[in-house]
């Protein structure tokens, strides 16, 4: 159990198998008028993962958070590894969780924010993918795109990525379309329609900037009306206070007021 009183452990049955899944879910003072954020744990970690992260950032707003942990690590010692890594069971934990939140206080469903970085940044992108009229607004930091080429490029995490999708890729027909159902490039027209930012550093050593860079090039085929991205100077990074900000922005109906340049 963590160590912080106001957050709550919540369980839930899964309505897609049934088996019990568990959140973290710290409850505003206003819940149900306030927004709700749904934090999202990295590839080798737990639910636990980014509670001192976003916990202060919801706390000073009066904002829900919810820290779903959607079967566990992307792990090959994860028992449940191939239930992981943004499969439809892994998923629907995550809208389970939301609906086990709405059943005990509620939230504003016109503040559902989604939030992720890394692994949490993948997660992220397949959840607005397959759920793209639920959220208000989608923040996905340093992001795999494509799981087959993150296969390539980063021999660290190669067994990890075979235990989650039954093998490497091009070892079985059924194995690439593991790889294909689990990689946001494939989703470009249903991701065209959330509210998008996607941030990657520029420098990052664990996933190439040139993830988000793909999407991108192919989101903006689609012609997507509210997709923002950025590559910034920096690593394997999510900058807490910038996505937070954004969503402020959001919850005003403003947008972030700059110099306009002349001439």
């Amino acid at each position: 159990m963590t160590q912080h009183r106001e957050i709550e452990e919540i369980s839930f049955a899964s309505s897609l198998d049934g088996a019990r899944e568990h959140a973290l879910w710290y409850r505003a003072a206003e819940g149900a008028q306030a927004p709700l954020v749904v934090g999202l744990h990295t590839w080798s970690y737990d639910r636990f993962n980014q509670l001192e992260h976003m916990l202060p950032l919801c706390r000073e707003r009066g904002w829900n958070l919810l820290l779903p942990e959607f079967r566990g690590p992307n792990l090959k010692s994860n028992p449940r590894s191939t239930e992981a890594c943004a499969s439809e069971l892994a998923r629907q934990d995550v809208l389970d969780a939301i609906e086990k939140v709405r059943e005990l206080g509620g939230f504003d469903a016109k503040a559902l924010y989604l939030l992720g970085g890394s692994g949490g940044g993948h997660m992220a992108l397949m959840l607005a993918a397959h759920r793209p009229e639920l959220w208000s607004a989608v923040s996905s930091w340093v992001p795999i795109t494509d799981l087959s080429a993150w296969h390539r490029e980063n021999p660290n995490y190669a067994e990890n990525i075979e235990a989650c999708c039954g093998g490497a890729p091009g070892s079985a027909a059924s194995v690439d379309l593991q790889y294909g159902l689990r990689s946001p490039l494939n989703y470009l027209a249903e991701l065209s329609r959330v509210t998008l930012s996607v941030h990657h550093g520029r420098f990052d050593p664990v996933v190439s900037y040139r993830h988000t860079m793909n999407l991108v090039t192919g989101l903006e085929r689609h012609e997507p009306k509210n997709f923002f991205f950025e590559i910034f100077d920096g690593g394997h990074d999510i900058r807490y206070d910038v996505a937070f900000r954004w969503f402020d922005g959001l919850r005003k109906n403003g947008k972030e007021q700059g110099s306009r340049l002349t001439g």
